[in-house]
């Protein structure tokens, strides 16, 4: 009787072991919608911006878009041109706000979608002028690389490497033209004369094996004018 006893104790243990090693069923998850693309509104791209509110060098702006599908919530980023300088206004739940920048820049922005899911969706990126006091023409927009790709290293075609960039657009409608500055000390040093005040926005550039090189572009309407960020790329040997 005891040995029965002690085999049935036994049975018993080892169920309550195997059975404590098992996983639970784990609770599905609901599926969630990717948040759409908010569509923006104002301020207008590629023009001056109307002003609010005025206290001293900065203004009011009110940026508003259109409301997204499956978005709880919205992040509004907020460029400065002139020295890259990025703010973010984070978890919006309406489609509109206001937000004070300083005045005489050109800025970009962009509308970011959020829901509960890990996915995010962003919106095009738009650009507009903030006019300063006494301002009645304002600078081109400066530029955005396309190729190469910012801090890219690429393979020179005939020790040649082909520098493009976005067409500017000029608040006020002018014509604008370029120059381009490359090199490999700082994008800054004399370019030759052939890179100055062209209408295209391309250049095949004479470049050397493994090595670092340095671009920029200045944007003229011919009375004002703007400068990209300095951009780089690595040559291949």
């Amino acid at each position: 009787m005891k040995k029965l006893f002690t085999l049935y104790i036994s049975g018993l243990i080892l169920l309550t072991s195997c059975d404590s090693g098992s996983d639970p069923t784990p609770t599905p998850q609901p599926d969630i919608d990717e948040p759409g693309m908010a569509t923006l509104k104002l301020p207008e791209n590629n023009k001056e911006c109307e002003q609010g509110e005025i206290s001293g060098n900065s203004a009011m702006v009110e940026f508003s878009w259109e409301e997204a599908s499956e978005t709880e919530s919205y992040d509004l980023k907020i460029t400065n041109l002139d020295n890259q300088t990025t703010s973010v206004k984070t978890a919006l739940t309406a489609t509109f706000t206001d937000v004070s920048l300083g005045r005489g820049h050109p800025y970009s922005w962009q509308v970011i979608s959020r829901n509960s899911g890990s996915i995010t969706n962003s919106s095009n990126t738009w650009k507009f002028y903030l006019a300063g006091d006494g301002e009645s023409n304002f600078a081109p927009f400066p530029v955005n690389a396309l190729s190469p790709t910012p801090g890219a290293t690429v393979t020179p075609d005939n020790g040649e490497v082909s520098i493009s960039w976005e067409a500017s657009q000029d608040p006020d409608g002018e014509a604008v033209t370029y120059t381009l500055f490359a090199d490999k000390v700082d994008a800054t040093q004399e370019p030759p004369a052939n890179w100055k005040n062209i209408t295209s926005t391309s250049v095949n550039v004479s470049v050397e094996a493994n090595t670092v090189y340095y671009w920029r572009v200045v944007t003229s309407d011919g009375s004002n004018t703007s400068t990209s960020s300095i951009y780089t790329f690595k040559t291949t040997n």
